[in-house]
């Protein structure tokens, strides 16, 4: 419990003195937080890591969720503030033309897809969502579309790949501090359930998106 204690309070110092550090810039920065890994072999399945995180306090800067989907669940989503609806249509356009999915790839954090679209989606919209780490989400046809976007809003990608670390948005500068280290905290929950414990971290940072990255105390 003390150990816990104590990795709340140095969080909350190096985030705090993240937030003060660097220059004031002309848009809304984001807050990260990065682990690195020791002695992680990247090898091994077991030692990579892709997990959805629902964050405790929603990013203060528009998360950008597409959803495919026609009928009810599109205008469910329309509704919601879904930052682009595409239909059937619109798919077999972006069939023909590749350029089409990959700005979708770009443009959009999450892509949510009605289910029994999945198979066209899939086809059309993987071979441009694989390569940046995204993978379609599945809308159930009777689901709630506005309760999935709110949701994801709150969504992070926590994945560990290529290189023995992970870096995640936690917020932006605009967030509480209370709820950064909160979003900090949940962050390193789900790599502690993932790896058994934090001893497989070598160290762990925090920074705004230009911001010099300031180390949290571990030991």
């Amino acid at each position: 419990m003390a150990q816990a204690v104590t990795l709340t309070e140095q969080l909350r110092e190096a985030i705090k003195k993240a937030l003060e550090s660097g220059k004031k810039r002309n848009f809304k920065e984001s807050v990260e937080l990065i682990a690195v890994f020791r002695e992680l072999d990247l090898k091994s399945q077991e030692s990579r890591m892709r997990e959805t995180l629902f964050l405790p306090h929603e990013p203060r800067k528009q998360v950008k969720i597409c959803v495919v989907a026609e009928g009810d669940l599109a205008l469910q989503a329309k509704n919601a503030g879904a930052h682009r609806v595409i239909g059937r249509q619109e798919l077999n356009e972006m069939a023909n033309n590749r350029k089409l999915a990959k700005k979708l790839a770009r443009e959009c954090d999450w892509v949510l897809v009605q289910t029994d679209l999945m198979p066209i989606a899939g086809r059309v919209l993987g071979p441009a969502l694989g390569p940046r780490g995204k993978i379609p989400v599945p809308l159930p046809p009777r689901g709630d579309a506005s309760a999935l976007i709110n949701r994801y809003r709150r969504a992070v990608l926590l994945r560990v790949k290529d290189q023995p670390q992970i870096q995640v948005r936690i917020g932006t500068v605009d967030n509480t501090l209370d709820e950064l280290v909160e979003n900090a905290q949940a962050v390193l929950q789900a790599i502690e359930n993932k790896y058994k414990g934090l001893n497989v971290l070598e160290a762990i940072y925090v920074k705004k998106t230009m911001g010099p990255p300031v180390k949290v105390k571990l030991r």
